[in-house]
């Protein structure tokens, strides 16, 4: 080899470690960026593994039987904030028959509910309940229904309601404890006079 040759040889040389240096340093740019932009992110940290199960879990729910004077009666599985209006029309809606006014459209439901929408003359599904056994049924019953009790008087009635509409149903007599007003004793006096 001449000496010539060496001079090539070596730009050939600068110029592969130049283009080598060249081509390293994007690399650590574009990690560097990367990195950068995956700080301000938010990590879940849910495991890979339980995202699949987690995002597949229903939301909360109930399950409402609706009956009565609807389009398609039936059991519904609705949200947890749901309100007799969402079971009304998950049911397809009233038919012509149907007695609205008997029916509070604003109350919260409960899970495992069944909810009567009562024909035009046909007496409210918590008056037959009354009638048969004689309790009153806290989740139907209105103001004059609960005015019968003894140590319910009207303003009385109405904290029950409020307290239902609020709260959704009652699902045992000890929920009486949670009205304002209602204490150990009252709710002995009414444990064997009412009904959920």
């Amino acid at each position: 080899m001449s000496a010539a040759d060496d001079p090539v040889r070596d730009r050939r040389r600068l110029g592969l470690g130049a283009a080598v240096v060249v081509v390293l340093a994007a690399l650590a740019i574009t990690v560097g960026i990367g990195i950068l932009r995956g700080v301000g992110a938010p990590v879940e940290d849910v495991p890979v593994s339980d995202r699949a199960e987690r995002d597949a879990a229903p939301a909360a729910s109930l399950y409402v039987h609706v009956s009565g004077a609807v389009a398609a009666p039936g059991l519904y599985v609705l949200g947890e904030s749901a309100r007799v209006v969402d079971a009304i029309a998950a049911a397809g809606g009233f038919t012509p028959e149907a007695d609205r006014a008997a029916v509070n459209l604003a109350r919260p439901l409960g899970d495992g509910e069944q909810l009567v929408v009562p024909v035009q003359g046909e007496a409210p599904p918590g008056e037959a309940a009354a009638q048969t056994d004689g309790r009153v049924n806290l989740n139907t019953a209105d103001a004059t229904a609960l005015d019968t009790l003894p140590r319910i008087g009207p303003a009385m009635a109405q904290r029950i309601i409020a307290w239902r509409e609020e709260n959704g149903r009652f699902t045992s007599v000890e929920d009486l404890l949670a009205v304002p007003g209602i204490g150990d004793k009252m709710l002995e006096a009414l444990r064997d006079l009412v009904s959920v």
